[in-house]
């Protein structure tokens, strides 16, 4: 396996090279992931306004499972990078057997207890009647097909940890395809296919992760990185699986205080009416577009460190993070403005409902100020995640993600009587002071190396 022409030896090489060729394809991969979530908001704009706000509520909700995808993701990613730049014999193999394993245990988890939480969560949110009943028609779809959305991370984390972000990158590319195939099909029937309304949009969803399973695994089955033996070995064996949890369940957890941190935003929000929630739902997929390349990094970053970091080779680790941040900043910067200048004309494209474009376009231009923040941040904490520290994460989220926003919101919102404003500037004020120690803190950490 350690001698498959999908693996690359990332402790070598000019970093800004590596740099480029594992965060290019997963910007473009995940453009189109992102644009797949926006034919999901935009076809739900088709059936009503309402549906649209049930989408948006629906986020935090499903969240549950990318909490656990991300954790599974960055922790497998992060265990095998470091095997392969330590260069022992078969460590790789084994945790790739451990952390399909892992995944398949965990997938099952999430099926179970995310139909079973999922009303309770919706009517903690203020759900109720058809709202609550478009809401729960997309949601336990989703859940139903869980463990297709945690067996595509597990597969690519394989290819991801030895630099390969092309595979995903061409399934997500066709899976965007597939799904403005599959929604408006879904949504309204034809061809032997009932109309099933927002319910359609999740079956679409599912089916696309589905394929995108089976894609992924042939891939990786075809790099002879899981083999016959690979199957032997699945049984969790407390060495190996105990050190993906450990690198898991921290990522995890800041994944939860990051969904945490969004049910209180959206709870916050709810209190102003289902056009605040639904601006917010089309607000934050324009942001998702915005911070793409930072995804892009982090994975590169989290990648050559964690190779670098298994060779004890403290040199790159501090130039791929110096080169990482540099690129981020600027390039997050240039959107931050675009957004800014043409933030109604973005919400246009959504809806034409007056009162959900100015909500939505308000929030934006506060929103346009904040993103180099979410670079600072999630840039750093990869670094630190490569080099095997993943509690930071942890802690910063239950700041940024929970007391914070808790306090300030409570604050801005209704003590000083801000109003909706309140929350979006509370928001601001989180962000940027937990980027700014992030920085502070991931500066010490390299210094000492």
């Amino acid at each position: 396996m350690t001698n498959s022409k999908e693996e690359s030896d990332l402790t070598q090489g000019p970093i800004k090279k590596l740099i480029r060729q594992i965060s290019l394809p997963v910007v473009i991969g995940f453009f189109f992931n992102t644009m797949f979530n926006v034919a999901d908001t935009y076809f739900a704009g088709k059936i009503s306004p309402a549906a649209i706000a049930a989408l948006s509520l629906s986020f935090p909700v499903f969240f549950l499972i990318i909490i656990f995808d991300a954790g599974i993701s960055t922790g497998t990613t992060a265990v095998i990078s470091n095997a392969l730049g330590s260069k022992v014999k078969g460590a790789a193999e084994k945790y790739t057997a451990q952390a399909i394993s892992f995944g398949l245990i965990v997938s099952a988890f999430i099926t179970v207890v995310g139909l079973f939480l999922a009303p309770t969560l919706f009517k903690l949110l203020g759900a109720k009647g058809e709202y609550l009943n478009l809401s729960l028609d997309f949601i336990d779809v989703i859940f139903s097909g869980s463990v297709f959305f945690l067996m595509i991370s597990v597969f690519n984390s394989l290819l991801q940890s030895r630099g390969n972000t092309r595979v995903l990158r061409n399934f997500l590319i066709v899976g965007f395809l597939l799904n403005v195939i599959f929604d408006p099909w879904f949504l309204f029937g034809g061809f032997g296919v009932p109309p099933l309304g927002i319910k359609g949009i999740g079956f679409a969803t599912v089916l696309v992760e589905a394929i995108g399973t089976f894609y992924i695994f042939y891939r990786v089955a075809r790099a002879g990185l899981i083999t016959k033996n690979t199957f032997k070995e699945l049984l969790p064996e407390r060495k190996a699986f105990g050190e993906i949890v450990r690198q898991a369940v921290p990522a995890s957890i800041n994944l939860v205080t990051i969904g945490a941190g969004i049910f209180i935003i959206t709870y916050f929000i709810s209190s102003f009416g289902e056009n605040a929630v639904a601006a917010y739902g089309i607000a934050t997929r324009v942001e998702q577009i915005a911070l793409l390349p930072t995804i892009g990094l982090t994975i590169a970053c989290l990648t050559i460190i964690g190779q670098n970091n298994g060779a004890k080779n403290y040199a790159r680790i501090k130039e791929t993070y110096r080169l990482c941040l540099r690129y981020g900043i600027s390039i997050i910067a240039t959107g931050g403005v675009l957004i800014f200048l043409f933030s109604k004309w973005i919400m246009l494209f959504f809806t034409q409902d007056a009162q959900v474009v100015a909500i939505g376009a308000h929030y934006l231009k506060i929103a346009a100020f904040i993103s180099v923040a979410y670079a600072i941040l999630s840039i750093t904490v990869s670094a630190l995640q490569g080099m095997k520290r993943p509690m930071y994460a942890v802690w910063i989220g239950l700041y940024r993600q929970i007391v914070a926003p808790f306090l300030l919101f409570s604050f801005l919102a209704n003590i000083l009587g801000f109003g909706l404003n309140g929350i979006w500037w509370g928001i601001f004020i989180t962000t940027w002071s937990g980027a700014l120690f992030t920085f502070f803190y991931g500066k010490r950490v390299l210094r000492r190396l």
